[in-house]
Order: C-alpha cells, then structure tokens, then sequence
C-alpha cells in the first residue's frame, strides 16, 4: 500500500461542523482510527476509508458495528494493535480469535495484526524520540501514535484533520469540544488529555507528549495539521533519513 497524500482523520470534536468531509474525501487514501464512524458525520468527516488502525479496546464495538465499518466493498485495510497476549494464535489470543470469526464471516476482510516484534519497535521510537520508557513511565501508546507512525511509512503527504497542538490546552481561552465527535455528550477533550498526562498510578496515554513529537516531525516531514490549521516553525534543514521506520 502507497499512497501519494493521506487524509489521516482523527475522531475529535474539533471535527464537528467543520464540513471538512470533501476535503477529506479527495486524498488518495484516507485513514481513520477505532470505531470512529462516518455514517451521519460524512459532511465532517468524509465518508471514504482506505485504512482503519483498531486498538485492542476498540474491537468489541467494532463487532457490534461491523456493517457500518467492516465495509469491505471499499477495499478498506485494517491494522489491530494491543497487547502481545491479545494476539497469541494459541486459542488465548482475544483479537486473533476474534479475527479468526470475523475471517470466516467475512472472507474478503483484508485484517492485520501488528507483532509482539513491531510493538517494541513502536516502544523503542517512543523511548527514542521522548527520552522516556513508556512501561516505566505506565504509558500506553495510544492509537494515534500508531497510526501516525503507519501514515507515515506509507504516505508522501499526511494530512491530519482534528489535531489540537501540544500546547492547546495550557490556553485558558480554548474551546470546549467533545473527546470523540461521535459522543457530543461524552468527556471534553483537554480534561482527557491533562488528567492522562497528568496521571502517575495506573497506565495512560501520553497525549500531549505524542503530540510534541508530532510537532517535531512535522517539522522535518511532510505532515501537515488542520482543523485547527496550524505549523511548526521550520527547521534550516531536512533530515529525512532519520524518518520513523515501522
């Protein structure tokens, strides 16, 4: 899989009455996270999906909704992540017997996991590109370092519509928008962000910290952030041979 640009669709309330959608919908591929839907948000969100990066969590909703998302009339290619003993093929492993069903039910489903060696992988990067361990800092990468990551192995241009700035929520005078565009009553994104980066007990995602390194790849590669529309300043010089390898 290659594409020239990619529309990579984070699940936002930022989203919401943007009608982004067509904008989303003319990038050669499009890339969207979890159950994140399009049915009913398509003026916002696009309707098309080229590639949708499923987390562990994620995937009993995306049974419950499966003729909404595992549309396989479109093509579309899914990458499921979580831990290495959800994928043992075993009998033990919770999304690989999953998939195992779905595979039967679904013959055409183009499905993938990411191995126990690619997610420490993805644990070295975040160490490299942080200076933090992500087990001793109780860190879970979340979806979206994923599929950034995939974005940008398989994109030329990556085009990220819904992605707040690291340092939006440090703003008193940021705007208040759902977590999820597709949950308007469900919690307000920069209380999730601060409480999981703020949280020492327990494990959590590192939002604004992956958002920092977002920054700075958007810096050196060819990433670029809307709704909000916003950049990092520019470097003097491109770097592109130290690109995050998948």
């Amino acid at each position: 899989m290659r594409c020239r640009d990619c529309a990579l669709v984070t699940s936002s309330g930022h989203l919401l009455r943007s009608r982004r959608g067509a904008q989303i919908d003319r990038a050669e591929c499009v890339i969207r996270m979890n159950d994140a839907p399009t049915r009913g948000y398509g003026r916002d969100v696009g309707h098309r999906t080229s590639l949708r990066v499923i987390a562990h969590s994620s995937i009993q909703r995306i049974l419950r909704n499966r003729h909404d998302l595992l549309n396989v009339s479109q093509g579309t290619v899914f990458v499921f992540w979580g831990p290495s003993s959800y994928m043992r093929r075993d009998g033990k492993g919770r999304v690989y017997n999953n998939l195992q069903l779905l595979s039967q039910v679904l013959p055409r489903l183009k499905a993938f996991m990411i191995t126990r060696h690619k997610m420490l992988r993805f644990d070295e990067l975040f160490k490299r590109e942080t200076g933090k361990d992500r087990k001793i800092s109780n860190t879970w990468l979340s979806t979206g370092w994923f599929t950034m990551t995939i974005a940008l192995e398989l994109c030329d241009r990556v085009n990220v519509y819904g992605m707040v700035p690291p340092d939006f929520c440090r703003d008193p005078n940021h705007p208040s928008v759902p977590y999820h565009y597709y949950e308007p009553f469900g919690p307000d994104e920069c209380t999730m962000y601060l409480s999981h980066e703020r949280g020492r007990k327990g494990s959590h995602h590192r939002f604004i910290t992956e958002k920092r390194v977002f920054k700075n790849w958007a810096r050196t590669f060819n990433i670029h952030f809307f709704q909000p529309d916003w950049k990092p300043e520019s470097l003097a010089m491109n770097h592109s041979e130290n690109k995050p390898v998948f």
